[in-house]
């Protein structure tokens, strides 16, 4: 018996259309390693509809007041929250994640961030106006950029979809959004919701591979490329641009190291940093993947850690016991692998260092120490649920070896003397630092990294700042 496959399809000017010249690609549940969708392989001619959809779209949605868009964004809020179930269904599919910590920990997050954009959207300021030259008043406007491109990854489909579409329609722009070929299912779903919210136009999905990101990024119509992605597709997003001169968003590769001084609470900082480390796979930015630990409690910590990763569990998305679920598709599977294969002989597997099971992309957590600061595995992201733990002897080296990466997205320190705490808050560079806890996020601070992590903003006023633009008007007080 064939089980007949979901058909995704994009969602352009309003209407759910197949890919122009009729392409598919296939659609993998990675806990299964089963297909179980295709979705339209979007070429040069759907890039085209979209963007002309959203350039029409443009001047209606940009002339609309900004209660407006807070009220249409609530109503999207709203309208998620009503179908949380569906729109879980459809990410755990998408990605293997375990369903009761997808409900719980991403759903209302996402929520949460539509409406705080919904109220930034009344936000938009100026400095006062002033004569600053005789007989002359300036003022300031702040005015959306236009038509934004918009590539989400795979490992945070619904969320960082949000983290996409909220502060550009929120400021006025419109939107032409590409999920990764690998997890398209929940945004199609979101602008099912969406569509009875919207102008049509506004908001467009199209589906397809890295050679339809790249086409939506070098299309004339954008003024804005915005990519949460790998260094490399970040790199190649930022040359094509350049061409005409867009502006450019990005959130790249991370290398979080969590730094613990030796009068941390060691059973919380381990616990924690297990649950940073491993939750979803490790497939975060901001993971806690990189453990430096003061030689003084490093065979402890190390020790229990270990343990802590033995009982950290992994497996279907049904089973409530599981923390994450597979890595999300054969690739990453292979990578995450091969760094374990490539480990030199001084590096120790404390814990895992293997897949788990036969049928789906799952991997063990674990935990490898015994690492020198220039090997690959500390230099490069895994993306995947492997903590490395590295020993220190003083706080300068525990900096040097923070911040001896090419990623300054995200650290932490633990610690219980507050003065140190400050020093390393701003001695590491990285955008962002916690300190005795790792990997919290809200809507109202701003995520994003620099050096090879990319620059822009996500959440924030300062994230919905990245959509504006500033125009300086003088008006003569001789009329």
């Amino acid at each position: 018996m064939t089980t007949e496959l979901r058909r995704l399809r994009n969602y352009i000017g309003g209407e759910f259309k197949d890919a122009a010249d009729g392409r598919t690609t296939e659609v993998v549940n990675p806990a299964t390693g089963e297909v179980y969708a295709t979705a339209p392989l979007s070429g040069q001619a759907d890039v085209d509809a979209a963007m002309a959809a959203a350039a029409a779209a443009f001047p209606g949605w940009r002339d609309t007041t900004p209660s407006d868009r807070q009220k249409a964004l609530l109503k999207i809020a709203d309208a998620f929250e009503a179908r949380a179930d569906e729109l879980v269904a459809a990410e755990s599919e998408n990605t293997g994640k375990p369903l009761g910590l997808t409900a719980s920990e991403e759903l209302p997050p996402m929520v949460d961030q539509i409406r705080f954009f919904a109220g930034a959207a009344r936000m938009l300021e100026g400095r006062s106006a002033g004569e600053y030259m005789e007989g002359m008043t300036s003022i300031i406007r702040r005015e959306p950029v236009g038509v934004c491109a918009q590539v989400a990854p795979w490992n945070y489909p619904m969320m960082m979809a949000v983290w996409k579409f909220a502060p550009a329609i929120a400021a006025g722009n419109t939107v032409v959004l590409k999920p990764s070929d690998t997890t398209p299912a929940s945004t199609v779903l979101m602008a099912e919701i969406i569509d009875s919210v919207l102008p049509k136009g506004v908001f467009n999905v199209v589906c397809g591979d890295r050679e339809t990101g790249k086409a939506m990024v070098e299309h004339s119509t954008p003024a804005m490329a915005s990519i949460t992605g790998s260094v490399r597709a970040g790199m190649q997003v930022a040359e094509s641009a350049s061409k005409d001169v867009k502006r450019v968003h990005l959130e790249l590769g991370g290398k979080a190291p969590a730094v613990v001084f030796e009068d941390a609470d060691i059973a919380k900082a381990v616990e924690d940093i297990a649950v940073a480390g491993y939750f979803n796979a490790g497939q975060d930015c901001t993971a806690a993947c990189r453990v430096l630990v003061h030689e003084s409690i490093h065979d402890e910590f190390v020790s229990a850690l270990a343990k802590a990763a033995a009982d950290t569990k992994t497996g279907q998305p049904d089973d409530e016991d599981v923390l994450y679920g597979p890595l999300n598709n054969p690739n990453q599977l292979k990578q995450v692998a091969g760094f374990i294969e490539r480990l030199p002989a001084h590096a120790k597997v404390e814990a895992g260092g293997h897949q788990v099971g036969e049928k789906g992309y799952f991997y063990a957590p674990t935990v490898i120490s015994g690492l020198k600061q220039d090997d690959e595995i500390i230099q490069n992201e895994v993306f995947g649920p492997v903590i490395t733990v590295q020993s220190f002897t003083d706080e300068a080296q525990a900096v040097a070896y923070a911040n001896g990466v090419e990623f300054a997205l995200a650290s932490s320190v633990w610690t219980k003397d507050h003065g140190r705490a400050m020093r390393m808050s701003k001695n590491l560079d990285f955008g962002c630092v916690w300190i005795n806890t790792h990997i919290p996020l809200v809507a109202e601070m701003p995520h994003g990294g620099f050096k090879k992590s990319g620059y822009g903003k996500d959440l924030s006023a300062y994230g919905f700042e990245d959509y504006t633009r500033i125009k300086h008007v003088m008006t003569s007080l001789d009329g």
